[in-house]
């Protein structure tokens, strides 16, 4: 098993909440449903790799604090309702471009009602700029209508209720609830299901199996900020395709085996690589020339 998973690279970590079905889904299954590549398939009846030591879950949680003592979330908001507009728009899209176009959109509109009053296309223009923002626009009209109808312009603070607004899933939820209200809950994007895989904390096959993991083996101290630490670990250490274990504060209790060294990995020559591609286009250009017909020789 441990051999069929080094082998993969577990690259299927990542791609597994890169490709998403975004449409068409109910808002719960929006962020929760992940679909895989069909070379990135695990058999249901291969098991998971055994997580780390309770432990050593304890002592990584104990450097991450150490190495980042106060984190915070990247999006800008100045209350619960700007973060979970910020957070909706934020869906298959990156802070730094969700901040770019909400620093113009909160000046003129940072209330639901104010943004209700502009209408899909209008917020669009300012939205435009954001992954998919036509869907966006139209799902935080819908929100700024349900919670001026529904909760009298606030908020909820449980997450089966915002569950329930048009475009908030599972994760928005869940970050609304940890950075706007400060309960322990733990969102799971694709930077902390990588980490999660990747270090062995809380690995599972889909973002749900491994929240549920990290409530568990997450201790109560560390729940409230667990969820950045772990964003921000995965965003500018841990990431997808090099990892910067050089670096990594908590390298000594991480299970990935195939640490990336300073400097990086040798890469393959450019010499060998141009003549695998030369030899395979001159077979191939051999395979589809035809022969001409050979002419009898004159009686």
């Amino acid at each position: 098993v441990d051999l069929l998973h080094q082998a993969r690279g577990f690259r299927w970590i990542s791609l597994l909440a890169l490709q998403r079905s975004y449409h068409g889904r109910t808002n719960s299954d929006k962020e929760a449903v992940c679909r895989l590549p069909s070379w990135a398939n695990i058999p249901d009846t291969v098991p998971m790799p055994r997580p780390m030591t309770k432990d050593n879950a304890r002592a990584l949680y104990g450097a991450l604090a150490t190495h980042g003592p106060a984190p915070k979330t990247e999006l800008t908001y100045t209350d619960p309702f700007t973060l979970l507009v910020a957070v909706v728009l934020s869906a298959q899209a990156t802070d730094v471009g969700v901040n770019k176009a909400t620093a113009k959109l909160f000046p003129v509109a940072s209330t639901p009602e104010a943004i209700y009053v502009l209408g899909e296309k209008k917020l669009g223009e300012y939205i435009r700029t954001i992954g998919l923002w036509r869907n966006k626009a139209k799902n935080v009209i819908a929100l700024c209508r349900i919670l001026i109808d529904d909760f009298d312009s606030v908020v909820p603070q449980d997450r089966e209720t915002l569950e329930t607004l048009p475009g908030v899933g599972r994760k928005t939820a869940n970050v609304v609830c940890n950075e706007a209200f400060g309960q322990p809950t733990i969102a799971v994007d694709t930077h902390i299901f990588r980490v999660s895989n990747r270090t062995r904390l809380a690995p599972g096959k889909t973002p749900l199996a491994v929240e549920n993991m990290l409530e568990r083996r997450t201790p109560d101290v560390y729940k409230k900020d667990a969820h950045h630490w772990l964003i921000l670990h995965g965003r500018y250490v841990c990431k997808a395709r090099t990892p910067e274990c050089w670096r990594c504060p908590i390298t000594q209790w991480c299970l990935y085996t195939d640490k990336t060294p300073e400097g990086g990995h040798p890469k393959k020559t450019a010499t060998k690589r141009k003549a695998a591609r030369k030899k395979t286009k001159k077979t191939a250009k051999k395979s589809t020339t035809r022969k001409r017909p050979v002419k009898a020789a004159p009686r």
